[in-house]
């Protein structure tokens, strides 16, 4: 995986309000820190770092900063809950041959046979892998698997170099097969009906207590 750099400065005011003040100079605050070595506030460009965190794990090299151990990992990111513009970020130093533990994404390609319905029950799975080398995600071919087919974790065809971390029995995907009408039909009925239940039995026991 390629680096994308980013150029940092060293910050040197804290609290909420120089926080907000790096913001509106569209900077975001963020701490380096990692390997035995004091953690290291500074601040990036917030536009820069928005468009690197769109890859996942994206490896970083931060510029600007003395040392040379600037190869790092997003770990943490804070995001405003309602505009979503980046508050704060953790970045973890690495070393090239470091082996790191990560989430990547699980994506589906191919169509499953008729008459199935795909659940898929994991969207990540957690994998140990070289720093410089994590993979980007893992891809499960599902085309033409039928009613019943489970896969598991285990089943994950991760790439040469990429150990698994996540429990090896854990559901990854399962077909089902499709429901009838009538059985729709049938639940959402006695979906009603429980609903009903409570109303009926209030209205009864208003009914006997003003008797």
């Amino acid at each position: 995986m390629s680096e994308v750099r980013i150029a940092a400065e060293p910050r040197t005011e804290f609290g909420k309000g120089a926080a907000r003040r790096a913001r509106r100079a569209g900077r975001v605050p963020a701490v380096l820190y990692g390997h035995g070595t004091d953690p290291r506030h500074i601040t990036v460009d917030g536009h820069e770092m928005m468009m690197a965190l769109k890859t996942p794990n994206v490896l970083l090299r931060i510029d600007g900063l003395k040392g040379k151990d600037n190869l790092c990992l997003p770990k943490d990111v804070q995001r405003d809950s309602i505009k979503g513009f980046l508050e704060h970020v953790d970045l973890l130093v690495v070393k090239k041959g470091e082996k790191v533990t990560v989430e990547i994404p699980v994506t589906l390609t191919g169509e499953i046979a008729p008459g199935g319905v795909l659940n898929q029950e994991l969207t990540q799975v957690e994998v140990e892998a070289e720093a410089t080398h994590i993979p980007e995600g893992v891809e499960v071919d599902v085309e033409g698997i039928e009613v019943g087919t489970h896969v598991t974790a285990a089943d994950l065809k991760l790439p040469g170099g990429t150990e698994l971390v996540s429990d090896p029995e854990t559901l990854v995907l399962t077909i089902a097969a499709e429901r009838t009408e009538e059985e729709v039909e049938a639940e959402l009925g006695e979906s009603v009906e429980e609903a009903e239940e409570p109303v009926a039995e209030a209205a009864e026991e208003k009914s006997e207590a003003s008797e």
